[in-house]
């Protein structure tokens, strides 16, 4: 038997374990078993490493994909690089000891799902927010070859804020993507405030949100003519990877 898990707090719902539970029943994948762990502190993390000994691989969600690095023998490079965790590969090489490397997949999830879509018009970013999924997909998009600005509410020497968006802007970022928690269900009519009346049949939109499937941002760039696309894809790579990273270790 082997176990992968998701650490996290609260874990009131799991994309995760609900995906990987329908793969090993879809594969017919025996002797592997995927479990929530919810812990209420981080420091709690080496006990729960302890407490399974069968624990090969983890997940990581709010609010530890940060504070876990502290916990990790080694980060891979887009990990590093981003600052955040989301992945865990656990290895035993001795009765009672562990190696620990740190992934982020949301990297790869969100490369390789919005590849397809890109022309060659969308050479210019805005990323709306600037969190953690911000900070993974403004490193996907620099090694895209994409340029980008962040917009947030606030405005700096290095970002946007939402007022300061205008035509000119909005015509000059073909490409918008949302990287805030704004119109995920039940708050299904929140969105992010950018103006909607400069999108056009050029646009892409891109919503890290699944839940709804397709979101207020979304449903707004649509009706400009806009091209728009949802994060589920985007989870759903993230897990294969997941997956590959705890099972080959490539």
């Amino acid at each position: 038997m082997q176990k992968f898990g998701l650490i996290g707090f609260p874990l009131t719902h799991s994309f995760s374990k609900k995906y990987y539970d329908a793969k090993m029943e879809r594969e017919q994948i025996a002797g592997i078993d995927y479990q929530l762990y919810p812990i209420p502190d981080i420091g709690a993390f080496p006990t729960l490493l302890a407490d399974e000994p069968l624990l090969m691989g983890v997940n990581v969600t709010i609010p530890y994909k940060v504070a876990v690095m502290d916990y990790l023998d080694q980060l891979a490079p887009e990990a590093s690089a981003i600052g955040a965790v989301n992945c865990i590969r656990i290895e035993r090489p001795d009765k009672g000891e562990t190696f620990l490397t740190g992934y982020n997949t949301d990297v790869y999830g969100f490369t390789e799902s919005l590849k397809p879509l890109l022309r060659p018009e969308h050479r210019l970013a805005l990323v709306l927010g600037n969190g953690g999924a911000a900070k993974a997909v403004t490193y996907a998009l620099s090694q895209l070859g994409i340029g980008y600005s962040v917009v947030s509410r606030s405005a700096t020497a290095s970002q946007y804020s939402y007022d300061q968006l205008d035509a000119g802007t909005m015509a000059n970022h073909l490409l918008i993507i949302n990287t805030t928690p704004l119109g995920t269900y039940p708050a299904v009519s929140g969105c992010p405030d950018i103006p909607y009346e400069h999108i056009g049949n050029t646009h892409l939109l891109y919503d890290l949100v699944y839940n709804p499937e397709e979101t207020e941002f979304l449903r707004r760039g649509k009706v400009r003519g806009a091209a728009i696309k949802n994060g589920l894809e985007m989870l759903e790579l993230q897990a294969e990877r997941n997956w590959e990273i705890w099972n080959t270790g490539l």
